[in-house]
């Protein structure tokens, strides 16, 4: 007891360290997303559908081949009539994968069940060297 008294800072550093270092295998865990070699595999397997949550401008610089284009502000109204089957994996994309995370979040919200968001966006998957069509 003596020892914990005289060394609480040094315990509390550990502690938080020790935190901190496990914090990423704990987020990876919760379903951080999915790399590009996941989505390939999803779309052949499982008949995953594409939504590309990017603007118009980036969506015609380029997009994944297949890939529907929802726009994130319109995605709460339009994802029904786009993906019907609620089923269906769903892959969200964006340039950088922060809307795609957003967007997995609301169609979650609208009762989608397996609903994926692309790790690193379309980067990650340009990177992958993956296939990108221009509109």
């Amino acid at each position: 007891m003596k020892f914990i008294l005289d060394n609480w800072m040094l315990i509390a550093v550990a502690l938080s360290s020790g935190f901190f270092l496990l914090l990423p295998v704990v987020q990876d865990a919760a379903g951080s997303g999915m790399s590009p070699t996941q989505a390939v595999q999803c779309m052949n397997r499982e008949k995953g559908v594409v939504i590309d949550v990017c603007g118009d401008d980036e969506f015609a610089a380029g997009h994944i081949s297949g890939a529907v284009h929802v726009p994130l502000d319109q995605l709460e109204n339009r994802l029904t009539a786009v993906a019907k089957n609620k089923s269906l994996p769903l892959i969200m994309v964006c340039a950088s994968g922060a809307r795609s995370k957003r967007a997995q979040a609301v169609a979650q919200k609208l009762g989608y069940e397996k609903v994926h968001s692309l790790q690193g966006g379309l980067k990650a998957w340009k990177e992958a060297n993956l296939p990108v069509t221009k509109a």
